[in-house]
């Protein structure tokens, strides 16, 4: 598939704090593209760089040939971009702003079948400010693409919404990619990049820790098996931890959950047999892109750190 946009080494620090250090990636015309980590982690940073809305230290971006470093105006022609922090005045209405961004450009879209997709017909006369969470994302995902772009950002689209919210955003995000739109999906949900992306990469602490399909990077985890087990009588965890095939036990409500080798079950089932101990109830766990995150980071996507907090 051709590509659609190059990064390579790209860089951006701010003083001692290394936001983006040394990412590349590529995006193929016509996918869901994903880029997935923790809050902070350099998404965003990423992001704007390529949309050229700031200046990388180093390293190269190609969005459909053109360079949006040195030609920021030329690329917002083909790139339609939703920030995580879009804001808009309060008084305007949903009509309105289609109109303003609208003559922002040469050739815009039909604001009224935008609207219709986004199921925003209703509110064309509604102020902004009174306007429902999820009414405000699908406005931004419209003013994202009302110059008709061939490529959009979508940056945490979903971040504050309920769960039907996000579900109904997922698809019309589907919808978007369906109609022609290469979709960049920036976003720290797991399950959201599980559900929509073709491909993804993982970054944490300004790097890119693993790329691929979900369902690519999932199966990398093919030698690993996690189990949830109760018991009546308590059990000493530290003596699971010190068997060979286990990586990690952790306490989850009234259950244990332990990671390790394919051996593990049985190990643990052995280990507890010593001790006279057996399993009420034994379930074993899908493996999912978390899972992905532990293996190539070392810790859960709760316990990261944030790198992005001095470029507020």
């Amino acid at each position: 598939m051709t590509s659609v946009i190059q990064i390579q080494n790209l860089r951006k620090s701010y003083g001692e704090v290394h936001a983006v250090a040394g990412i590349d990636l590529e995006v193929r015309r016509g996918e869901i593209f994903g880029i997935l980590g923790p809050n902070g982690a350099g998404k965003t940073t990423a992001v704007e760089c390529l949309a050229g809305l700031r200046d990388a230290d180093s390293g190269t971006v190609h969005v459909l040939g053109i360079d949006p470093q040195r030609h920021p105006k030329k690329v917002r022609e083909v790139l339609g971009v939703q920030l995580q922090e879009s804001v808009l005045p309060a008084k305007i209405t949903v009509a309105e702003a289609m109109r303003l961004y609208s003559s922002f450009y040469r050739d815009p879209a039909n604001a009224e079948e935008l609207l219709h997709l986004l199921n925003l017909t209703q509110q064309r006369r509604t102020a902004y400010t009174a306007l429902s969470g999820g009414q405000k994302q699908r406005l931004s995902i419209a003013l994202a693409l009302i110059g008709n772009p061939k490529i959009a950002i979508l940056d945490e689209l979903t971040t504050g919404l309920d769960p039907q919210s996000r579900r109904d955003t997922w698809e019309l995000i589907e919808k978007i990619r369906d109609r022609g739109v290469t979709i960049v999906l920036v976003t720290h949900f797991m399950a959201e990049a599980e559900r929509l992306c073709d491909r993804l990469v993982i970054i944490d602490g300004g790097h890119v820790v693993a790329e691929g399909s979900p369902s690519e990077l999932i199966a990398g985890l093919d030698d690993r098996r996690t189990f949830r087990m109760s018991t009546a009588e308590p059990v000493d965890e530290q003596v699971l931890c010190d068997l060979a095939d286990v990586d990690q036990v952790r306490t989850v409500g009234p259950e244990i959950e332990v990671t390790g080798s394919r051996r593990v079950l049985p190990a643990v089932l052995l280990a507890l047999a010593e001790s006279d101990i057996v399993p009420e109830e034994i379930r074993t766990i899908s493996r999912s892109l978390d899972d992905v995150f532990v293996d190539v980071t070392g810790r859960a996507m709760a316990d990261t750190e944030t790198y992005e907090e001095v470029a507020a």
